[in-house]
């Protein structure tokens, strides 16, 4: 029991640290405690949400990618560009780009394995390669003008007062099938097993190379249905979208719960991960007077925590077996 408790302790702690946040929020600021705010912590985040999920898998396998805001950024303008300049459906352009996102991911998975290259290395050579593409495609903004996109700007699900966009359902469909996939599968227990100790993993005939490179398949799928999202989000595509947003992503997931170096960790932690790094950006917002730059001092203070309690609660439960 103790030792589920410590385990638990850092998704309980972001819970707690969530919650203390929007309370003491909406007691200082007039209008914080609405479901538009609730919705917007959802809305305004989902590229990051989005690509949080997969991030979440691949810490959880002990890796790490830095790619994803490139793919991101060359979904963005690669959808923009064949819908506005080649007068492509933005069906088809948007499954291109996500077939793209994940053939990239299982091809960097598939080098990581079979290479025993590390992986550090190899998504930053992914990084590159997808902002140096995106650049390539245009290098400016283009924006979206079809139907569909406009249909898509108005779709709102009503449940009594609160109203949800398609981009914030988007975010929470993910979210839950990231859930199930992570906590309930076989994939994803691999993935915890392998994040463990990958030579256990490997005695005990788990299928690592298949894991390793599904997982950075689909980290590329969720990376290149952020990038999707946000041209639903803002009505265009820009190569500079996702810049930095590797690193946002990597914060969320480790804020959350979920261990650095992989084999412990839980998707609702990213969720919690997610909640404050939102309501941080709308307390910036009600407040007004300060700078954007003390959501990124914010987010360092609580990523050291965070990383530190990880590491003391790692010995705690070492020292308890």
């Amino acid at each position: 029991m103790k030792a589920m408790l410590q385990r638990r302790l850092p998704l309980l702690t972001t819970g707690a640290i969530f919650a203390a946040l929007f309370i003491a929020a909406g007691l200082k600021y007039e209008g914080f405690f609405s479901s538009n705010v609730a919705v917007n912590l959802f809305t305004d985040n989902a590229v990051l949400g989005l690509t949080a999920i997969g991030m979440t898998l691949v810490i959880f396998a002990g890796g790490i990618d830095l790619s994803v805001g490139a793919v991101a950024g060359f979904t963005s303008i690669f959808v923009a560009t064949l819908i506005e300049q080649h007068g492509v459906h933005p069906a088809l352009a948007g499954a291109a780009a996500l077939a793209i996102g994940g053939a990239l991911g299982a091809g960097m998975g598939a080098i990581i394995h079979w290479f025993k290259q590390p992986a550090f290395l190899i998504t930053l050579a992914g990084m590159f390669l997808m902002r140096g593409c995106a650049f390539w495609l245009n290098t400016e903004s283009v924006g979206i003008n079809h139907p569909l996109y406009a249909r898509a700007a108005d779709i709102y699900w009503e449940f009594g007062p609160v109203g949800v966009p398609l981009v914030a359902a988007i975010l929470a469909v993910g979210l839950i099938i990231g859930g199930v996939i992570g906590h309930t599968t076989r994939f994803g227990r691999n993935l915890l097993a392998l994040g463990g100790n990958e030579q256990s993993a490997l005695l005990m005939g788990l299928p690592v190379g298949a894991s390793k490179v599904g997982v950075y398949a689909f980290s590329g799928f969720c990376a290149a249905a952020a990038g999707l999202v946000g041209t639903l989000y803002t009505g265009s595509g820009n190569p500079s979208t996702g810049i930095g947003l590797e690193l946002d992503a990597i914060a969320v997931v480790v804020i959350g719960g979920t261990v650095l170096t992989g084999g412990r960790g839980h998707m609702l932690g990213t969720v919690f991960g997610l909640l404050i790094f939102g309501t941080i950006q709308s307390v910036l917002l009600f407040d007004g007077r300060l700078s954007p730059w003390w959501a990124r001092i914010l987010v360092g203070v609580l990523l050291l925590a965070f990383i530190l309690l990880q590491r003391g609660l790692v010995r705690a439960v070492g020292k308890g077996k």
